[in-house]
């Protein structure tokens, strides 16, 4: 198991340039980085490859940001933004090495309204059908495809863990993962433990976020029956801390942070770091 940061924390669009982050990440004891790319042509992948193998940490995860006009359950234009999206993300993780994109990768981010049972079954045979064709690509670069249910406020497509294993085996194929986020299991799942045990071998990725966005394992979270539940499932796979700041403002405002969650942003991997190689029983 490696422990990893998502870089919404520090930069926003990441660059290029973005990169000299790597080292700190290092130095604080993380093995991995999960690079939010929020348009492909911001980056060179030989360039990130590169800077992270200076650094001596891996590129475990990219992380696609779901904003307007890339839905794989809107209009065909929207559709076909998104395929090209998340196309470019697939061979960009090809590029630099990382086994995986993670995320909503169904729908814009935000978009939540009620729907009939018949919209409701338009939307997924949509998702299904791109989820599958994206799929095929993924399967020939070897890039797995994990997706994240995010909570009713961000999301009125996918929710829990339930819902999410029913278009992991809809789509049917094996680079189609789930992905789960602490921070969206409080919300809607009655217990977090159950829901990592349903997910079992479907689990490809996961998010260890405190209840505010702030410190991981110095919230109110129970994380003992969150470890217990992914090392009995034999979960081998990244566990990356995600979380935002108002330092980032255009994040900040799209994951509604209006203050500071803790005193100082590196507060939040330091100390979450360490609280996660507690509870995860790791020593450094």
């Amino acid at each position: 198991m490696r422990f990893g940061l998502n870089t919404f924390l520090y930069a926003s669009p990441f660059t290029n340039a973005s990169v000299s982050m790597f080292k700190k990440l290092k130095k604080w004891g993380f093995d991995t980085v999960e690079i939010a790319i929020e348009d492909p042509s911001h980056v060179d992948p030989a360039v990130l490859k590169a800077a992270a193998a200076k650094a001596g940490i891996a590129i475990g995860s990219v992380c696609a940001a779901m904003g307007p006009g890339r839905d794989f359950r809107g209009s065909a234009a929207d559709q076909k933004n998104a395929q090209q999206y998340l196309t470019a993300l697939v061979d960009q993780a090809a590029a630099m090495g990382c086994p995986r994109i993670i995320g909503p990768l169904y729908s814009v981010v935000g978009l939540i309204g009620s729907h009939d049972d018949k919209t409701k079954a338009a939307h997924f045979k949509l998702v299904v059908k791109n989820l599958k064709q994206l799929a095929k690509h993924a399967e020939k670069k070897g890039v797995l495809l994990c997706v994240e249910p995010l909570n009713r406020f961000e999301t009125d497509f996918l929710n829990t863990c339930d819902q999410g294993l029913r278009l992991v085996k809809a789509v049917n194929s094996p680079v189609v993962k789930l992905h789960l986020d602490t921070f969206h299991m409080n919300i809607e799942e009655k217990h977090q433990g159950t829901a990592i045990l349903k997910a079992g071998k479907h689990l490809g990725h996961f998010h260890a976020c405190g209840t505010d966005r702030g410190v991981p394992g110095g919230d109110s979270l129970d994380w003992k029956p969150i470890v217990a539940a992914l090392k009995k499932i034999g979960y081998k796979q990244d566990v990356v801390i995600e979380s935002f700041t108002t330092d980032v403002k255009v994040i900040a405002r799209a994951a509604a942070i209006w203050r500071k969650m803790e005193p100082k942003r590196d507060d939040i991997p330091v100390k979450g770091l360490k609280n996660m190689h507690r509870l995860f029983g790791r020593t450094k």
